[in-house]
């Protein structure tokens, strides 16, 4: 066990976040995702059990955004005539918002197969049992400046 640092954040995790350099990029996905066949080059860390928001806020504790990006977290577009509705976002912007200054203007939202493209370029994949559909998010990491 160590001091501060959120209990949901497995060893494996915590691993991967400090191996983790300036922009590297970390996927956050629900359990409808491809994780195993978009992570074949990527490390897959599994968190059944647990939603993408709780995980989402433990990350942002220790996990700085690129500051040298304009929008360092992604979200997966609705697909056009997709009549879904994504209540879960509202709840990662307020979130971010409590991590980052810059609140929801560090968002951009990334068509389907682009966000495929990029989750299969990214360092990890977090595997969560999140139900919400277009729940998966993508998080470029920053540097610490202390």
């Amino acid at each position: 066990m160590l001091k501060g640092i959120p209990s949901i954040i497995s060893p494996e995790l915590l691993k991967v976040l400090c191996e983790m350099g300036h922009s590297d990029t970390i996927v956050i996905a629900d359990g409808n995702f491809p994780a195993e066949t978009m992570g074949k080059n990527a490390i897959v860390i599994r968190a059944d059990g647990h939603g993408v928001p709780e995980l989402l806020e433990a990350i942002l504790k220790v996990f700085p955004l690129d500051t040298y990006v304009e929008t360092p977290v992604s979200l997966m577009q609705v697909m056009p005539g997709d009549n879904a509705k994504t209540p879960i976002w509202d709840v990662y912007k307020e979130l971010v918002a409590k991590a980052d200054d810059r609140g929801d203007k560090v968002f951009a939202e990334v068509e389907r197969f682009e966000f495929y493209e990029r989750a299969k370029k990214a360092y990890a994949i977090i595997a969560t049992g999140e139900t919400a559909i277009y729940a998966n998010i993508m998080l470029q990491k920053g540097v610490v400046v202390e």
